[in-house]
């Protein structure tokens, strides 16, 4: 093993196993936390800051008082409701460890490459032919050295490799990946400049550029898109995509990812707002218009 491999840590908010909807076969995903989007239907709220962050789950606790005991820092309060002070929380994990119900929970576990290669390669067995680890989050590439250690380790383990990314990284970090990584699972959430600043805090233009350097380095590539009702649901939005496709040697086609609400729930263990927008769901309908429209120039749709 490399020494960069045993040292680098990178930080982890999950690890799912048997996952069919994360690239071909059965495939263990593992979340990486920290992303340079803010996108407003973010579906990982947890996975954005790059830290480790205290979640509390108010409906689990019984009021027993432990962590008020074990906090170093003052933070868990509980009138006039049960919260936690994110000013003074040093997300230290005294609190979660000695919580008797779980209620408090530190998302951010930290794992050398070698570490999570390991646990990676418990699942090999049933990944059979098309199957391995997808790397997602957050933005795994944020993590770079760390993240290119663990795709090395996978690589020389015969673990087939994908990673899921918005595109907006180090173009160096895309391009030392890129002969690591089996397919790239590239996010296109909108080709609509000024909404996609609108609604994720940054422009398109460099992750359509370094969409279209991976793919002159040959990378193989899936877009995807969120489908988010009244926002990108439209015609022009559905071509761009398309002629984007089409224009790319590496791109095996486009999947559609209809907006979902669940992550205004997770947003709240975070003691923040429930974003969760049901006027964003799109119909069967929006589904199936989409697939349509980009299926029509001859591009696979997933």
């Amino acid at each position: 093993m490399s020494k960069m491999s045993i040292e680098t840590k990178l930080r982890v908010t999950e690890i799912q196993r048997f996952c069919m909807h994360d690239g071909p076969g059965v495939r263990t995903t593992v979340f990486l936390k920290g992303c340079p989007l803010r996108c407003a239907w973010c579906h990982n709220p947890e996975a954005q800051m790059a830290e480790p962050e205290l979640l509390l789950n108010a409906a689990r606790c019984i009021g027993c008082l432990v962590c008020v005991s074990v906090c170093p820092s003052g933070a868990q309060a509980f009138a006039p409701v049960r919260t936690v002070d994110r000013d003074t929380c040093r997300a230290c994990g005294a609190c979660s460890e000695a919580c008797p119900t779980a209620a408090l929970e530190i998302c951010g576990r930290e794992y050398t490459a070698d570490e999570l290669a390991d646990v990676i390669e418990r699942d090999r067995a049933f990944y059979g032919e098309r199957g391995g680890v997808t790397l997602s989050g957050g933005e795994p590439l944020l993590q770079g050295e760390g993240t290119l250690a663990l795709l090395r380790e996978c690589r020389e383990r015969g673990i087939p490799t994908a990673v899921e990314t918005c595109g907006f990284a180090d173009p160096s970090v895309i391009e030392a990946a890129v002969p690591h990584v089996d397919l790239f699972l590239w996010d296109v959430k909108d080709t609509d400049d000024v909404r996609h600043k609108r609604y994720t805090g940054v422009s398109c233009a460099r992750i359509i550029e370094n969409l279209r350097r991976a793919d002159s380095l040959g990378a193989k590539t899936r877009l995807r898109c969120i489908l988010v009702k009244g926002v990108n649901t439209d015609a022009a939005h559905y071509r761009a995509l398309a002629e984007l496709a089409v224009s790319l040697a590496g791109c095996e086609g486009v999947e559609f990812i209809p907006y979902h609400a669940y992550g205004g729930s997770k947003a709240t263990l975070l003691g923040l707002p429930d974003n969760g927008n049901a006027a964003w769901i799109p119909e069967k309908e929006d589904v199936t218009a989409a697939r349509a429209a980009v299926a029509s120039h001859g591009i696979k749709v997933y």
